[in-house]
């Protein structure tokens, strides 16, 4: 029997000197980098993501995509198969090969990408941030309620 470095448990096993529900809580409590993203789905937001045990390193994934390992069966030997095993694009493949086209009008609708990538989209600049001040004026100017200008520092 082995004794947890964090509770002092007597466990069988230990994972990096820990009990199995110490080490759970220890990679949770782990955070991801600034600028992170999901090694799978491009993810990029900080609140969905979290740091995962995957062929044999830690990567940045949502939570989408982390819970989705698990149900993998079997598990693929490399991040492009990862990747094509957890893609969400239905649009891949034509689904209704060996099936009439019922169709007034039979032609192609899925043509080009539906959606762009995260690179097609500019960051968003520090500039570009807004400062929200009410001011509480007894007579306001009705043209003047709301109005854009310059970040003063």
């Amino acid at each position: 029997m082995h004794t947890c470095e964090v509770c002092s448990v007597k466990v069988a096993e230990l994972r990096r000197g820990r009990c199995w529900g110490c080490y759970a809580r220890w990679v949770d409590a782990r955070p991801v980098g600034a600028g992170a993203r999901c090694v799978t789905c491009g993810e990029q937001r900080r609140r969905v993501m979290k740091l995962v045990e995957l062929f044999g390193g830690w990567s940045p994934m949502c939570f989408n995509c982390a819970g989705q390992i698990g149900k993998l069966d079997p598990m693929p030997k490399a991040l492009p198969e990862l990747r094509d095993a957890l893609s969400r694009e239905r649009r891949r493949v034509d689904r209704r090969i060996g099936r009439p086209d019922t169709r007034v009008f039979p032609r192609e609708r899925r043509v080009g990408e539906r959606r762009g990538t995260a690179e097609a989209y500019p960051r968003i600049a520090d500039d570009a941030i807004l400062e929200i001040v009410i001011d509480v004026d007894p007579d306001p100017n009705p043209d003047e309620i709301t109005r854009i200008r310059a970040f003063a520092e």
